[in-house]
């Protein structure tokens, strides 16, 4: 039942140690959180996990499968996908060719069809089409399929990355600081689409995120970094109870 075990991670950057013999096991369909101050080498695992960096040490276990050593495309083919911290989307496309690009697992036709519009082109782009408006209804995005991605309010790009993300059928969904810039009313609706997208796509999820009214609110169990080490973890109210991660945080 385990969708991801990372072994004792490591990676140094210039003899700097970013993360250091971190470990940690998720179970399939939950939803964990990975919080710790600045610095602490948070975005650093999810690079890790997706293949931007390649580590030191240790290994990384999909699903049953290694993926350690995976290129970006191999890891995301094999089911992890991710959103940004800042949010990387194609600003000049509209926001449902947004989410087609991240049909490319499942959904493609040749050069050639697309080229002549042959039979299987407009197939493929009709069936991509229905998949996307799909995942932008869940998302509540469905009324701005049609606009620019750039003219969006700053909220709802953040709940696009997320369904371009989930267009990609993940496994495992990571969320880097999805609540980033956002106020109170959007911090809370992100909640319930965060549980949403959990229940209706049975994903598992770990998401950095430094507002601990999400992380309490919906994580079943945290994570804390700290110099790149794991300082601890366990559910929500005993590690945000926890003396040393309030140090941790607050210094002494």
């Amino acid at each position: 039942m385990d969708m991801l075990t990372v072994k004792n991670l490591g990676i140094s950057f210039g003899g700097l140690r970013a993360v250091d013999s971190f470990s940690i096991t998720i179970k399939k369909g939950e939803l964990y959180g990975l919080i710790g101050p600045n610095g602490a080498g948070k975005t650093t695992v999810f690079n890790l996990l997706t293949g931007v960096y390649k580590p030191d040490t240790g290994q990384i276990i999909l699903d049953g499968k290694n993926i350690t050593r995976l290129n970006t495309i191999e890891i995301n083919k094999a089911g992890i996908a991710r959103t940004f911290q800042n949010i990387r989307l194609f600003k000049n496309l509209s926001v449902l060719d947004n989410v087609k690009i991240g049909l490319h697992n499942d959904h493609r036709y040749s050069t050639a069809s697309g080229i002549l519009r042959l039979p299987s082109y407009f197939r493929t782009e009709k069936k991509m089409n229905e998949v996307a408006h799909e995942i932008l209804e869940v998302l509540d995005l469905d009324k701005e399929a049609n606009i620019l991605s750039a003219n969006l309010p700053y909220g709802k790009q953040r709940k696009l990355e997320i369904a371009r993300a989930l267009a990609t059928n993940p496994k495992l969904l990571l969320l880097d600081e999805p609540a980033a810039g956002m106020n109170p009313a959007e911090t809370d609706e992100l909640m319930e689409t965060i549980t949403l997208i959990r229940e209706k796509y049975g994903v598992t999820i770990l998401l950095i995120e430094h507002d601990m009214k999400l992380v309490a609110g919906i994580c079943e169990k945290i994570f804390v970094l700290n110099f790149g080490t794991q300082l601890a973890n366990g559910l929500p109210e005993e590690v945000l109870n926890n003396p040393e991660v309030i140090k941790a945080y607050l210094g002494e």
